[in-house]
């Protein structure tokens, strides 16, 4: 008996793609932080407030197109066979 799946198995390939996008997105915003003792400026620059968050966007997007996506052939008007 074949099991029907709401999504293909390179929706799950495409989707550890964009996890993977994401977590290196977070491992860029991570440094050394400041602290009552002494302040460090890093916490301000360009890689922690703009690289990091624009890579994390773009993960949670591809993470979207992942899930949305339907190979060709898959959905076209064919009927499912139970």
């Amino acid at each position: 008996m074949k099991k029907n799946f709401t999504l293909e198995k390179i929706n799950y390939i495409l989707m550890a793609v964009a996890v993977i996008v994401i977590i290196f997105g977070f491992a860029l915003m991570t440094g050394a932080s400041s602290s009552e003792a002494a302040f460090d400026p890093a916490i301000f620059n360009a890689r922690r407030i703009k690289v990091a968050p624009v890579i994390c966007f773009i993960g949670f997007v591809f993470m979207i197109f992942a899930i949305m996506y339907r190979p060709k052939g898959k959905g076209d008007g064919q009927e499912v066979k139970p």
